[in-house]
């Protein structure tokens, strides 16, 4: 009895060392190399793959430099991986009959890992889901990715690389510029940005860049626009053009891992003297130590904030409200001390705090924080309508009249053809879900935006938030659309009654034509907060961003009302 009574003393303990070091145990048993992960997507409820490259000798307790690669279109995660690395798609050999043969395919490149050089970094490639650019979905998931990586290893957050071609060397161009303190450097490579993104060329001000173009290549004359923007807005642009080189550059742009070796110089600066920053969102609201609180989104807010002394700060504003300012840790920065700031020429002597704010009192600056009203736009309820797709959503079709079989089952089609981000002329992975509207549950209240279809009469969804909506369109209205999309419940609800917001205009044949490339979902992307439109979206009764605090505009308003088909509330 005593030696059992013995053993149990000496194996408890043990057991119980190994429960308290099993997290440290397991935190890293991958081997090095490159090699394949994945993180659970909310937006659809998918495993969304990645490729990561873990070095020589991990080092569990160290912090690694992370790069992250976004490929092209109509490419992959695995292939980006061997373009980081400089590594394409080799020249074959015949063991039946030796000899050479064509060079491999991509989907051939794809099955296995060449070698690589090896490097002292943590390389990441995510899945863009095929040809959706960086934005919306794929752009959240490269921060998801993100997340993921940082959950496993331990990432050295001031040196955080950022790297693509074509629609990755885009993606770049607008992760880098719309997150600029994020990153602690940037290479674009053959770049094919997204509209809108040049206008965010300022915000590179504190981001090293390096931009690689062939100059026969198609985005040639994109890529020295971009050059001559650079060169008067980066804090340092680097720029490398290959003659006769067509849309491949990155063939020689990442060869021998060039990429890690120039990445090596650059580490991110958290307190720049000068921020510069440029944005329409607030989603994209903050640059380093500067905060736009308060703006008009979808409208440019830009604000340049500069230490020009110890505790002393010069801010000039254009287009922003409210703005806060985080200095504490600024070298040129003295807790306790009073700061000096100058907004677009008015003085203020200010108790020095971790965070000074400040907002626009009519037409004067004054020393005070802005905080957003229950019902105005903000973080997460700005718009527009595409905002309600760029996260967890989905479709809903109503079933409130008790249609006959056949017209039930012709608004199931119209809800999944609006969920088919598959489309026309793409390929884009997102597989969102199709429900009836008595099949909402109350988790999809909670964590989802709801795309509606139908009127308050049809859609018990409608219905049930009806008295807090804006507008309805009559059910008996014929040939209107009617989409619009609203904050509810710190989500998003985005109504389409009528005809859809993808419906093609008429030719002159009378025959239907297409309004829009891309996927159904990608037209939203063209449209702002509201539309109301007779027959197609080519012909607006009224369309436009609602105010900030989620009203209608009064001209707007009167539009819509004088239609006859719409009651305003």
């Amino acid at each position: 009895m005593k030696r059992i009574l013995l053993r149990m003393r000496i194996v408890v303990p043990v057991i119980l060392i190994l429960i308290l070091t099993a997290g440290t145990a397991d935190a890293q048993r991958l081997s090095p190399g490159p090699q394949d992960l994945s993180f659970f997507s909310a937006v659809d409820d998918t495993d969304q793959p990645y490729s990561v490259y873990i070095p020589d000798n991990f080092d569990e307790s160290k912090h690694y430099p992370l790069v992250v690669f976004l490929h092209g279109a109509w490419s992959n995660h695995r292939l980006g991986m061997r373009r980081l690395f400089g590594v394409g798609n080799s020249q074959g050999y015949d063991f039946i009959k030796p000899g050479n043969v064509p060079f491999e395919t991509d989907v051939e490149a794809s099955r296995y890992w060449p070698p690589f050089r090896p490097v002292d970094y943590i390389a990441a490639a995510p899945l863009a889901r095929g040809t959706a650019g960086y934005q919306g979905v794929p752009e959240q998931d490269v921060y998801d990715m993100i997340d993921d990586l940082k959950s496993r290893f331990l990432i050295d957050e001031d040196r955080i690389y950022l790297t693509g071609l074509s629609m990755g060397g885009g993606g770049t161009l607008w992760l880098g510029l719309t997150r600029p303190d994020m990153w602690a450097a940037i290479a674009p490579v053959c770049p094919a940005p997204p509209e809108g993104t040049m206008e965010l060329a300022g915000n590179a001000a504190n981001l090293p860049v390096h931009l690689f173009i062939g100059d026969k290549d198609f985005l040639y004359k994109t890529a020295t626009e971009w050059k001559a923007k650079l060169e008067t807005s980066a804090w340092r642009l680097d720029y490398v053009e290959y003659p006769g080189v067509g849309h491949n550059s990155w063939e020689w742009a990442y060869k021998d891992g060039f990429i890690f070796d120039w990445f090596a110089q650059f580490k991110r600066d958290l307190f720049p003297e000068k921020v510069s920053f440029t944005t329409k969102w607030f989603k994209y609201n903050k640059a380093y130590w500067v905060t736009l609180d308060d703006m008009i989104p979808g409208e440019t807010a830009s604000i340049e904030a500069k230490f020009t002394g110890p505790n002393a700060v010069t801010v000039v504003s254009a287009g922003a409200m409210a703005f806060t300012l985080s200095p504490d840790g600024h070298p040129q920065f003295t807790s306790g001390r009073k700061l000096a700031v100058t907004v677009n020429g008015k003085s203020f002597s200010v108790r020095s705090a971790d965070a000074v704010s400040f907002m626009l009192s009519g037409d004067k600056w004054i020393n005070s924080r802005f905080t957003p009203g229950l019902t105005s736009k903000q973080k997460g309820a700005e718009g527009p309508l595409y905002a309600a797709v760029t996260s967890s959503h989905v479709y809903v079709y109503g079933t409130a009249d008790n249609p006959p079989a056949d017209v039930l089952a012709s608004r199931r089609t119209q809800a999944m053809a609006a969920a088919d981000w598959s489309g026309m002329g793409g390929r884009i992975m997102v597989f969102p879900r199709v429900i009836a509207d008595r099949d909402v549950r109350s988790s999809d209240y909670v964590r989802s935006n709801l795309i509606l279809f139908g009127t308050r009469e049809t859609n018990s969804v409608i219905e049930k938030f009806a008295d807090r909506l804006p507008m309805h369109l009559d059910p008996k209205a014929e040939n209107y659309g009617l989409v619009y999309i609203f904050p509810m419940n710190r989500h998003y609800i985005l109504i389409n009654s009528g005809l859809p917001w993808w419906t093609p205009p008429k030719n002159q044949s009378g025959q239907g034509g297409y309004a829009f490339s891309g996927t159904k979902v990608e037209a939203l992307k063209s449209m702002s907060d509201y539309i109301l439109f007779i027959e197609s979206p080519d012909d607006a009764v009224a369309q436009g961003r609602f105010d900030n605090n989620w009203v209608l505009p009064a001209d707007a308003s009167q539009k819509i009302s004088a239609s006859g088909v719409v009651t305003v509330r």
